[in-house]
Order: structure tokens, then sequence, then C-alpha cells
């Protein structure tokens, strides 16, 4: 019996892999294949991502020194909650390790989704490859059964096709295809998508049709918005990586974790992986004397250019000049790799013209490509830019310092920028290339047709205005880059990269001064930090100065303070090392805007007191972000704001959304006088419901709840698990 029942099994499983229509008519059910096809299966598929993810992706694998993730993995630092638009690491909660990415705390729901943040760099691609590693390794999560990695890049040149999400599968992984594997249901699987922020769809969650059979095929991004959402699969588990100004691109309910990357925790075990013992201790000495450079340097793809840059530097007998700021450091880098390509290959001395020819190439590609939002090339699109590829070898020259190469679609080569941060420098290189060189071209499609720009301070005035425009930032680094190299100091150390143009003093100050006046009311107080970083760039560091002078000097209530400085206050205090014990705006001399610049402040401090202030809905977000971080804000007062007013019943929806979702850990919550509508007492009481554990003390007063209201106000009072002490 045991065998008649054994080789009908077997028959059922070639019928399958045979002709899979056939045993869906037969009733032969594919949710269960053979075990020993699953196993074989989960083995290739464990040594092909194996295989994939060990080697390190930086500059110092691309040299002819192979680098193992293993060897160089460096611990990050991870934290519950959103990261915000900041574009440096600081104040830092540890704790929360790769394997512990979908570990369900105890008393809390599964998590389905996790979402994970950072700025540029920070390292969230290689955790997601670390925690691939050790799962095919069979060290960690091996409750997870198969784990599919994809890209948005290796997405986007398939959004106009139409996939089922089994075909989808099988298009990446021919190990899956080949085993017959058409349903996922039995099983535990993890999908990885890494890069939203260079997502090119739509994804249109509210008007794609609703997807449930996972053989049914549709467009790639209906396909998306189903899976994420959790009509598609349910059972699956998901991992998102991105940018944080790309963050919102999936509504806030379909994400049951937020975690945040801020770069290595100690970024010293990168150098002592990375330097010999006898040069070590000089590259960390380096690295230390600058307070902005070793800010930096806790972010990953920071630290190796830094280190190759170092690595140029040891070789002086004096020692040579240690950049400070973002901007010098991929100057010095570039520098660097032309300098490199010559020793590689025993060339001699080039002509100006062949180098500057090969960088304006380079960046045009650059520059072109993210407009269009390509981050992926093809040998053709390479050609189109006077790019040659020698099949001896990957690229010649600086090339092969700055790009990878990867499998696109069938067997065809793609290539990329070794990291986006490259690509978005190079662009800026050849952005003021074009405005030095009066190539009005590329500026007009750039800003439209309707700019013109005489001086170099209008035409900066007219690219940040633009990049503060983007939804999802991605224009935040380039123009950051751009202002770094206005500077003729950092024009002089391009050479003959790119040539040299002289900008008067007064041409400078212009510069900076746009910066400080550029109006943020429309702007999300994290976005503006972008400017305050611009002027970093720029060698300008009075506005910081002046703030940590004032705060160290405890008359921060004393002097008024301009927005600008307020958005340097607010990330300073995000970033300081030390949580607030108390934060309230009301108490800084500042105008309503100037106070709301302040708002990112509320990520660091246990209690926060908003009175008095008119949040646009942007803010609100970043209130709701805060409350994500279960590690510091405990109580939370919100006095005299009109809430239908400011921003209608939608205003405080990002806030219920937090206290309905296990994350928040607010234990005392104050709403006085604060107008809320019906609606908006109905949300907040609903999600008070769903969530009644963590709050102690609720205080209302002030505010008219009407006989639904209090309706409302009883059914969360009687829900079970409510721990509340204090009501007024």
């Amino acid at each position: 019996m045991r065998k008649g029942s054994r080789a009908c099994e077997m028959m059922i499983q070639q019928l399958q892999l045979l002709d899979p229509a056939l045993s869906d008519q037969l009733g032969l059910s594919s949710d269960c294949p053979d075990p020993d096809i699953v196993g074989r299966c989960q083995r290739d598929l464990k040594e092909c991502l194996k295989t994939t993810v060990q080697s390190l992706c930086e500059g110092v694998a691309m040299r002819g020194k192979k680098s193992f993730l293993k060897d160089f993995y460096t611990d990050l630092h991870l934290t519950e909650g959103q990261t915000g638009e900041a574009n440096e690491v600081g104040q830092i909660t540890a704790g929360l390790t790769p394997e512990d990415i979908f570990t369900v705390p105890p008393g809390k729901e599964p998590i389905r989704a996790v979402m994970t943040m950072g700025v540029a760099g920070t390292g969230k691609s290689v955790l997601t490859q670390k925690f691939i590693l050790d799962w095919a390794e069979g060290k960690t999560n091996q409750d997870i059964q198969f784990i599919f990695p994809f890209t948005f890049r290796k997405l986007n040149p398939l959004k106009q096709k139409n996939f089922s999400l089994v075909e989808l599968i099988h298009h990446f992984f021919e190990d899956i295809k080949d085993a017959g594997i058409r349903s996922f249901k039995k099983f535990q699987v993890l999908f990885i998508l890494d890069g939203l922020d260079e997502n090119q769809l739509p994804l249109d969650f509210r008007n794609n049709q609703i997807l449930t059979d996972v053989t049914e095929s549709s467009s790639l991004d209906a396909l998306l918005t189903n899976l994420l959402s959790g009509e598609l699969l349910p059972s699956a588990r998901l991992w998102i990586t991105t940018r944080p100004a790309a963050a919102n691109q999936i509504p806030d309910r379909f994400i049951d974790r937020a975690i945040e990357v801020r770069g290595f925790t100690d970024p010293q075990k990168y150098f002592r992986k990375r330097f010999r013992d006898d040069q070590v201790e000089r590259v960390l000495s380096c690295i230390n004397a600058s307070q902005n450079l070793h800010i930096m340097c806790h972010i990953p793809v920071f630290c190796w250019i830094t280190a190759d840059v170092l690595e140029d530097e040891q070789k002086k007998e004096k020692g040579g000049w240690l950049p400070m700021a973002l901007t010098e450091m991929y100057i010095k880098f570039l520098v660097f790799q032309n300098k490199n390509k010559k020793e590689k290959y025993g060339e001699g001395p080039e002509e100006d013209s062949d180098i500057r020819l090969m960088v304006e190439s380079l960046g045009k590609l650059a520059l072109e490509q993210l407009m269009k939002g390509n981050l992926m090339f093809s040998k053709s699109d390479l050609r189109l830019f006077g790019l040659d590829i020698k099949d001896a070898s990957l690229f010649s020259g600086v090339l092969s310092e700055i790009f990878k190469k990867e499998r696109g679609m069938g067997n065809t080569s793609v290539y990329s920028f070794v990291h986006l941060t490259v690509q978005e420098f190079l662009a800026a290189v050849y952005m003021l290339h074009c405005f030095t060189s009066s190539n009005t071209e590329v500026i007009i499609r750039f800003l439209g047709k309707d700019h013109s720009c005489s001086s170099l301070d209008e035409f900066l005035k007219k690219v940040m205005v633009k990049s503060l425009s983007s939804k999802n930032g991605h224009l935040d680094l380039f123009v950051r880059f751009l202002h770094g190299l206005s500077l003729e100091s950092n024009q002089r150390l391009l050479g003959g990269l790119l040539g040299q143009t002289r900008n008067r003093p007064e041409t400078i100050q212009r510069i900076i001064n746009n910066l400080k006046m550029i109006n943020t009311d429309e702007i999300s107080p994290h976005r503006s930090i972008n400017i305050f970083h611009c002027l970093t760039e720029m060698n300008d560091l009075s506005v910081f100065q002046g703030i940590l002078r004032m705060v160290k000097q405890n008359d921060i209530s004393e002097k008024k303070l301009s927005e600008i400085q307020c958005s340097a206050l607010g990330y300073a205090l995000w970033m300081s090392d030390e949580v607030l014990d108390e934060f309230e705006p009301e108490k800084f001399n500042t105008s309503a805007v100037g106070r709301r610049r302040l708002i990112p402040a509320v990520r660091n401090c246990r209690t926060a007191r908003l009175g008095v202030i008119k949040l646009s809905e942007a803010e609100w977000e970043v209130l709701a972000s805060a409350l994500k971080s279960s590690n510091s804000l405990e109580k939370l007062e919100i006095i005299r704001i009109n809430v239908e007013k400011t921003t209608g019943d939608s205003g405080m929806k990002p806030v219920c959304d937090v206290l309905q979702r296990s994350v928040s850990e607010v234990k005392s919550l104050r709403l006085e006088n604060c107008s809320l509508s019906l609606k908006c007492w109905a949300a907040l009481a609903s999600a008070l419901t769903f969530n009644p554990s963590h709050l102690t003390e609720l205080e209302l007063s002030g505010n008219d709840l009407k006989d639904a209201g209090v309706k409302e106000l009883c059914g969360f009072l009687q829900t079970p698990g409510c721990n509340l002490h204090k009501l007024m």
C-alpha cells in the first residue's frame, strides 16, 4: 500500500512537471511537491544565493583583491522606527541584529512586512546580503524555506510586461522553475525588495485590480501592490529597503515594522579589518582629527571611499591632505582612481583632454540616466556615451573601479555604478561642467525651457528649488555635491579631470546666503536638513557652530533663531548622544515656521510638548515617525492644536496609525483643547482600542466628544488589556 502511494505521488509529480494545466484539470494539487524535490531545490537556491551575496561589493573587491562579506562585514546600528531624511549618522540605540529582523517580541503580533530605511550608503543592501548569507549557510532564520531577493533596478525594465507571482519567481530563479514549484502556500517564503527609492513603477494601491491567485498574470505594478498589501500570498514575509524620502510610496498600514539603518556601530572595526596593524592607528587618528569626518565614517560607503583615499595617502612620505567634507572625499576618490589606473596598467602620463573626455562621458551618462531614473545600463547604452567595453576585462581604466557588472534578462550583461552615490557625484560634476561651458541644452532639459541662468548663484538656487520639489528626494545628494563643487578649491582638486572656473568670493557668499534664505514653509523638516548639509559642503559651519554655542551657553530661549538655525538645531538635538528628558518647541524664541523646523528633535526625547503649532500633513508624519521609536518617547502632549482646521481629518491619521500598531510605546497621551472632529476622534479611539496595553494616562480636557465620542471612549475602556490608570 505504501509502495503504491509512493508510486502515485511520483506520477502526480511527473504530471505536474510535464503539464501543470493538465494536473490542475485532474484536481492534482501542486501545493505539496515531493519533499525530495523541495529539499534539493532549497539547497540549490541557497548555494546560488550564497555565491551571489558572499562577495562584498565595494571598491576593494574590484581591484583584484577578492573581498568576502564575512571578512569585512561590520555590525550596523539598527533601531526601531523611521529615519527621516537626514544625511548623516548620529545618536544610535543598539540591540537589534540582522537575525532579529523578523523576530516577534513577546506578546506581539507576527511580523509580515518590514521596511528598512537609511540614507545613501548606510548599509541597507549589505544588511540584506548578510541576512541571506547567514540563511544560506544554515546559521539563522531556518524557519524560512525560500528567500527570493529582488531589486527595483532589475524590476524596472520589466514594468511593461505581465507576470504572475509564480512566473516572476521563475523568471529570476531558474532552480524553482525547474523543480516545478507553482504554489508557495505551504511554505514560509521571504521576498526582499531592495531599493524602493529606485522604483519606477507607479505602485497604484488604490486602482490596481485585486489579485489572490499566484498563477494569475497581471501587470508588474498590480502584482507588487497586491503582494505588498497582503492580498496575494498573505502568508509570505516581505522586506523592503529604501532611502527615507521614498518610503511613502507604500502606505503605512501595510508595514508591520520600521527599522532604521544608521551605519556602522563602530567604524574603527571596519578600518581595523581593512588596514594592517602598523597602518590602522595612523588611519584612525586621521579620521578622529575631524568631527565631521568621524561622523560621516559611520556610513559604510563613505568608509570604503575614505579607506581608498587614505590608503593612497599612506604611501606619501609626509602624509597627504585629508578631505573633511563629502564632496572633497569623492573628488579625492576620483583622482585616486585615475592615478591607480596608470599604476595598474603601467600607463604613462595622459593628456588632460583624454582624461577630461573620459570623465565627461561618465558624467554625462550619470546625469542623463539620473534624470530618467535609470540606474542600470546595457552595452548599447554605454556606447551611446562613448564608453567602450573590453572583453578581456570588465572595463579598462577608471571604469573598472566604479562600475559593476551583473546578469540582466536572459544572459545579457547589465552595468551600473558601483554605488548610487558615485553616479550622483559624477552627475553633479557633469552638470557643473555644462554650466561653466554654457551647455544650455542640458540645463534647459533639467530645469525647463523657461529657466535661464546668468550666474552660478542663480543656477544653484534653481537647482535647489527643483530638488526640493522631488517627492522621493532623489536629487538631494546630487544637489549637495553640486554645491560642494562650486568651491574653487574643489574645482582645483579636479584639475585636468574637468578644468577650472574661477568664482569670486562674493558669488560664493551669495550662494551661501541663498541657502540660508530659502523659504521652507512647504518643505518637511527633514528635507530642509539637506540645505544645512549643502552649507557644510561649502565649508560654512556658521549655522551649526552658532547653534552649538547657544546650547552650551544655555541661552537658547533668549536669542532669536532663524528658520535655518531651527533646522540645524532640530537635527543636532535629534542626533545628540543623550536623550532629552523634555522637548517643548514653544519655549524657543523663533517664528511659528521655525518651531515646526524643530519637530525632528521629538524623535530623541522622552516627553514632547507641542502647543499652538500649525502642523502640515508632512509634519504630522514626522510626529508619527517619532512615535515609532519605542525606545525614547513615553509622553506626548498636544495642546491647543485645532486638528480639523490645520490639516483636516487626515492630519492625525499617521499618528493614529502608529498608536494602532504595537510599536508605539507612548505611556501618557495628552490632547488638550484640540477641537478634535468626530471622525478624527473615532480614528484615535479605534487606534487606542487596537493597542491598549501601553497607555496608562489619557487626558482629553477641553474636547467636546459628544455622545458618539463618549461611546467610543467607553469601548476603549472596556477593551481587554486596557491598562489605563488615569483619565482626565
